[in-house]
């Protein structure tokens, strides 16, 4: 972290998190408003750069606050000046610094960038990433009004015109004269999620709490659960501009992780780290690895045909839902151990999944799609799992939080069938949904209430109790009535088991299809730094889970990715979005992060509405109306 102080005595925060939406430039200057004991208007949260901001790793996993807050802290002590405020802002709702800007429609986002000279580019990616271009025409696209370059490198297609709309036909014509050999068949749909289970794994011991008895069983429960691969969906899709001068390159990003970019770049380009200088801009928002990187390689590839000239290349919705990674499919696998009270003996825990990291700076090879399908292509690397120590990737939220005698967490790797990396939450989402829903399955089989069986099993968490009952309190649990196709359900998780804790009450409607009404939350992420944005977070992270657990499911066949627009891939429309109610408790215990605090226990709470609204269990996402008919005429489906 690095502070500027200027002869007036207001201070410039170079930070290397970035704005995603979150807010957290706001909150940066919150913390260092009260502690160098200025006026907020006196401190300035620069964008991240790599030529001025420190190496703060990748903006994710909640952890701006609880790490980056941390350190400005920290850093503003040791620079203070002056006492620091009687009044504090930490703690208030101080309204966001980006927004009014935004609101009155000024200039803000990386698509308004327009430098003098500015060259539209557009990229042509193979349609499947084993697929080879075979033939094209390029004289056909070079003539077209407004183009300035057609490039080919490889497998790769390129287009650079004086305006975007130029650019928009040269891409279009380009895409239906390229002739495409595609590789072998690749899965389907069907097979990547219901065959997950029967993938060639390496399988390992996650954890391990006790043993399994050898006696004392009455029963044991089993059911499987799966999600499928997810888009990112992004509602703008992803954008940067590039410049390369003299052998040094600049590009202006909404990727989150600056630093990792850079080093991608320099060994896709052939260049030091030093020659390459990576700037933010904010995008539309980020909900993980994204295709932000993968746009900035395109922008910077074609950029080298534009003579020193800026080039920006603007991503489409198809690229978007085709190209950027995607979470991986997962399918979870639990059992548990009863004896004659009903009470679990142990509980075991099993997840086969991909990995969830494919982000820059991480591997030999640089993650950057379009470095893999250039003439000096290098290969694509594997996904990454982060260490449980260090949040985990597919095991995230596995390990149980609740007080049980034994259990075991197993983790089966496969093979990715698709390009997987990080989306909001990772393995969190599966995880989450599938303990929870059992857990309501235990209770159903056990004649026990749902929240009842919770808090007994959570007496050791004082914290968990809490958001538990101020859940259901607010949602009227104890109030609920009976009333046909009407559901309520509740779920809980500590976000990674080191981090927020959030509970969530449904309430659903199952008619023609499943509607969720309301939904109730609950949480506790210390002190709030801003109570708007932490409210916003947590909010903002149920509608997606509530869109993933409705609706969203990637589509792909042999030839490729089927779902490629908003037609084929439905997200939550806006009529759609339930009431959202959000609780957050009030502490001055240390900050954790609240944007993927929500995600797991939305999902596994309207799962378990659902049960309670028809008496069907539905344990593979999206809970559509035909997996719910399928249920209910007990098909296997």
């Amino acid at each position: 972290m690095r502070l500027d102080f200027a002869a007036d005595g207001s201070v410039q925060v170079r930070t290397g998190k970035v704005e995603l939406g979150q807010g957290i430039r706001t909150a940066l200057a919150q913390i260092a408003a009260d502690e160098l004991g200025l006026a907020i208007e006196r401190v300035q949260v620069l964008p991240a750069d790599t030529a001025f901001g420190p190496d703060e790793g990748v903006t994710s996993g909640s952890l701006s606050v609880q790490d980056g807050g941390s350190a400005l802290r920290a850093a503003c002590i040791e620079a203070r000046r002056q006492p620091p405020r009687t009044v504090p802002l930490v703690g208030s709702s101080v309204p966001r610094t980006d927004l009014a800007a935004k609101f009155a429609g000024a200039p803000s986002f990386i698509q308004d960038l327009a430098p003098p000279g500015l060259l539209h580019g557009r990229v042509l990616h193979p349609p499947r990433r084993d697929a080879q271009l075979a033939g094209v025409d390029l004289a056909r696209v070079s003539s077209l009004p407004g183009v300035v370059a057609v490039h080919r490198d490889g497998h790769l297609l390129g287009v650079l015109a004086e305006r975007s709309r130029d650019a928009d036909k040269a891409i279009e014509v380009l895409s239906a004269v390229a002739r495409w050999a595609p590789g072998p068949p690749g899965p389907e749909e069907s097979q990547a999620r219901a065959g997950l289970t029967q993938q060639p794994a390496s399988s390992s011991l996650v954890a391990e709490h006790g043993q399994r008895p050898g006696d004392g069983i009455a029963r044991t429960l089993t059911a499987r659960y799966s999600k499928p691969w997810i888009a990112h969906a992004s509602v703008a899709p992803s954008c940067a501009l590039a410049r390369w001068d003299a052998g040094r390159l600049e590009v202006w990003t909404h990727s989150q992780g600056l630093y990792n970019l850079r080093r991608d770049l320099a060994l896709a380009f052939g260049v030091d780290a030093d020659a390459v200088r990576v700037r933010h801009a904010d995008g539309a928002g980020c909900y993980g690895h994204n295709g932000a990187d993968d746009v900035v390689f395109d922008a910077a590839w074609l950029a080298r045909e534009a003579l020193g000239r800026t080039v920006r290349v603007q991503w489409s919705r198809a690229d978007e839902l085709s190209h950027a990674p995607f979470g991986t499919a997962m399918a979870v696998d639990l059992a548990a151990d009863l004896d004659a009270r009903g009470e679990v003996l142990h509980w075991r825990h099993q997840v086969w999944s991909a990995g969830h990291s494919g982000r820059p700076g991480r591997n030999p090879a640089p993650a950057l799609l379009g470095s893999w399908q250039t003439a000096q292509a290098v290969a694509e690397p594997p996904p990454l799992n982060m260490p449980l120590a260090s949040g985990g990737g597919a095991e995230r939220n596995a390990v149980p939080g609740y007080a049980l005698p034994a259990w075991q967490v197993l983790w089966h790797r496969v093979p990715a069938t698709l390009r997987s990396s990080a989306l909001r939450s990772l393995g969190a989402f599966a995880n989450v949904f599938a303990a929870e829903s059992f857990v309501d399955e235990i209770a159903q089989a056990t004649g026990s209430d749902p929240l009842q069986w919770r808090l007994r099993h959570l007496a050791h968490d004082a914290r968990a109790l809490a958001v538990l009952d101020l859940a259901a309190a607010r949602g009227g649990w104890a109030l609920r009535t009976r009333a046909d196709g009407v559901g309520h359900g509740l779920a809980f998780a500590r976000y990674k088991g080191s981090g927020a804790w959030c509970a969530v009450m449904a309430e659903v409607e199952a008619g023609a299809a499943l509607k969720v009404r309301r939904l109730t939350i609950a949480v506790d992420v210390g002190q709030a730094i801003n109570p708007d944005g932490v409210v916003a977070q947590i909010e903002g992270g149920a509608i997606q889970a509530t869109s993933w657990a409705l609706k969203e499911a990637v589509q792909f066949d042999a030839a490729g990715i089927t779902s490629n627009s908003w037609a084929s891939y439905p997200i939550l429309r806006f009529t759609e979005v339930p009431a959202v109610d959000v609780h957050v408790v009030a502490s001055l215990a240390p900050s954790v992060g609240a944007g993927e605090a929500s995600l797991g226990p939305t999902a596994a709470a309207i799962a378990n509405a659902l049960f309670d609204a028809l008496g069907v269990r539905v344990r593979d996402l999206p809970l559509s109306a035909e997996r719910i008919v399928a249920a209910m005429n007990d098909d296997p489906r």
